[in-house]
């Protein structure tokens, strides 16, 4: 499909002038007659000629009537002496001439050349510009990597922290750069390229910085989608010119951030493909080829950076290229204990702050989600004129990064927050009364920008990386609760539960068809896991490969597991109707509940974890004695 083109009304209209300007000048020309001198003081004589213009080269005027068809003439003016003796010598025809030097008519034809040169560089330099060209025709081909010397890098390994098995994994790079003759001494060759692949902001720019501040080398960092433009060419022409100008400054680093925009897998070619493809798939081309043509002896090294390792081009990670993978994933609790360490040393911490209860409540954040924590938190404070940043702040940050911002002039009718409340309750019944499932740290009726009328905040009890059967019906429970407590507390249901019945589908169907935790369909997994390193879905699901039939069981045995996780939902919320009760109309005059209070209403003993339970029943096992 050919590429659509947007006009620019301003170009149209610059068009509409330039013709009725050249319109204009045409006619003007075929009104006005070139006459010679002679003729127009014949004409004068003659009382032909109605007005004049006498000017020091030239003398215009108008006729009485038009001559030839012209109303106005012009003619070249000489001196009145001079006319009179060439009139009494006879001489009947005369004419004056414009004389102009060669530098005159040099720059007759220069300064419109000029002019129009200098026009079409400012809008070529513009549309350039616009295009992401670097503003010049002899630019375009010209890498725009951006270059850090060691002196202005400013990172180090100290300054990352979350994730030390990446760290391990990169000194050995640092010691090349630092030593490449003496690295090899024994054969080896340090990787050609270094592929860094996880979430989105888990520190894959930062590490790689501090890649290059170690070694006290120059960085050349540039994005992926800095290589393709509009012009077919100047992909190639970039890459090699980022390689030129590494091999120059060896050793160096070349760090390719968000290297999927660039080296998707290559399509299968046909008539298909389109031209943006083929620049794409030059550009690939190009780098492959530079990266087979440098030797690992010169000092260069490779670092690229991506979310979707899955979606590259396998020519890329082949050995010789990119060849080593290193997983920079989500921090674990102590990794998000370091990470809060370094962001908070430049804040004025309370004595009332534990960075490891802190730590617990971000269970999954990243190392960019704890910096904006620790943002927030010193704003909040900030805001209230506080002297230091207290426990409470980093507790409401917590609350404003996951549920958002307090919608203050949202206001409910009561009977939306009588429902909100029963619903929020329910969740927060079926989460202290099941084993496996996070406590409940806060209840609250307060709308949030996320679109949430009310919340349930829980406190993950740690890091979890496997989750049985048991543990997954349980959560499935506690999703149900709002709709569960809605439903018995109410003559109907409202759309609150919405997104609680997604997540609910989506625990059920992969129970069935991934997990294989069904009697019914055997342990086979019908489905895979389409996400990417970041936990997005990835574009262009693949048919299901199994038949109709096996459809409609998966379908039917995941409303089984939902609709008996809802019964014993309902349940668990019939036995403690009354206290459930007395809690929504506590909830609903001070619209926040904690955990204490919240114990107070259910009287729930602590719980044991699941997850505890299958520990020592494992070590039983695996003890002789038992």
């Amino acid at each position: 499909m050919a590429p659509k083109h947007k006009w620019n009304i301003g170009y149209l209209l610059a068009a509409i002038l330039g013709v009725l300007l050249a319109q204009q000048i045409w006619v003007q020309t075929q009104r006005i007659q070139q006459i010679p001198y002679s003729a127009f003081q014949r004409y004068l004589e003659e009382g032909r000629i109605e007005s004049v213009e006498v000017g020091q080269e030239t003398v215009r005027g108008v006729f009485t009537k038009p001559v030839d068809g012209h109303e106005r003439f012009v003619t070249q003016r000489i001196g009145d002496e001079l006319a009179r003796e060439l009139r009494e010598a006879g001489v009947e025809r005369y004419d004056g001439t414009l004389e102009t030097t060669l530098f005159e008519q040099v720059l007759s034809w220069l300064i419109p050349i000029g002019f129009f040169l200098a026009l079409w560089f400012f809008f070529f330099r513009r549309l350039a510009e616009k295009q992401g060209l670097g503003g010049g025709l002899m630019q375009v081909g010209k890498s725009k990597a951006r270059v850090t010397y060691e002196e202005r890098t400013g990172t180090r390994f100290d300054d990352v922290a979350g994730i030390d098995e990446a760290k391990e994994e990169l000194q050995e790079i640092v010691q090349f750069l630092r030593d490449p003759s003496g690295y090899g001494r024994l054969g080896a060759h340090v990787p050609k390229g270094v592929l860094l692949c996880g979430p989105p902001g888990t520190g894959k720019t930062l590490v790689a910085r501090a890649v290059a501040g170690e070694a006290a080398v120059p960085f050349f960092y540039i994005n992926g989608s800095e290589f393709v433009e509009m012009f077919v060419g100047v992909g190639a022409a970039r890459t090699r010119d980022l390689f030129r100008q590494a091999r120059e400054r060896a050793p160096a680093i070349i760090f390719i951030d968000e290297l999927d925009a660039l080296a998707r897998v290559r399509s299968g070619g046909g008539a298909m493909g389109g031209g943006g493809h083929d620049e794409k798939e030059q550009t690939l081309n190009q780098l492959l080829v530079e990266m087979d043509g440098f030797d690992p002896a010169e000092g260069l090294v490779i670092i690229g950076a991506t979310n979707r390792p899955e979606i590259l081009d396998p020519a890329l990670l082949r050995a010789g290229r990119f060849d080593r993978r290193v997983l920079v994933d989500r921090p674990d609790k102590p990794g998000r204990i370091a990470i809060l360490k370094v962001h908070t040393k430049k804040v004025d911490l309370a004595g009332d702050v534990d960075l490891d209860e802190i730590a617990q409540l971000c269970a999954g954040f990243t190392g960019a989600d704890l910096s904006n924590l620790v943002n927030e938190a010193a704003l909040l404070a900030t805001r209230r004129e506080a002297d230091a940043v207290y426990m409470q702040d980093f507790e409401n940050a917590i609350e404003r990064v996951i549920a958002g911002l307090q919608k203050k002039n949202r206001i409910l009718s009561q009977e939306e927050r009588t429902r909100v409340a029963y619903h929020e309750l329910g969740h927060a019944l079926v989460s202290m009364e099941l084993p496996g499932t996070d406590p409940v740290q806060k209840v609250s009726i307060i709308p949030r920008s996320v679109g949430a009328l009310g919340y349930t905040m829980q406190r993950p009890t740690g890091d979890r990386y496997l989750m049985t059967r048991q543990e997954l019906q349980n959560k499935m429970c506690v999703l149900l609760g709002g709709r569960a407590a809605e439903s018995l507390f109410f003559d109907d249901v409202s759309t609150g539960a919405q997104d609680d019945l997604q997540k609910v589908t989506d625990i059920a169907r992969s129970m069935v068809a991934q997990y294989a935790m069904t009697d019914a369909l055997g342990q086979l997994a019908y489905e895979r896991e389409q996400q990417s390193a970041g936990g997005l879905p990835l574009a262009g699901q693949e048919r299901r490969p199994y038949a109709e039939v096996t459809a409609r069981e998966i379908d039917r045995t995941a409303r089984q597991l939902v609709d008996e996780a809802f019964e014993r939902t309902c349940g668990l919320i019939r036995a403690r109707y009354d206290q459930l009760d007395r809690a929504a109309r506590q909830l609903l005059e001070q619209e926040t509940m904690d955990e204490s209070e919240l114990r107070g209403f259910f009287d729930i003993r602590e719980k044991k974890t699941a997850t505890g339970e299958a520990r020592r029943r494992l070590g039983r096992r695996r003890d002789p004695a038992a």
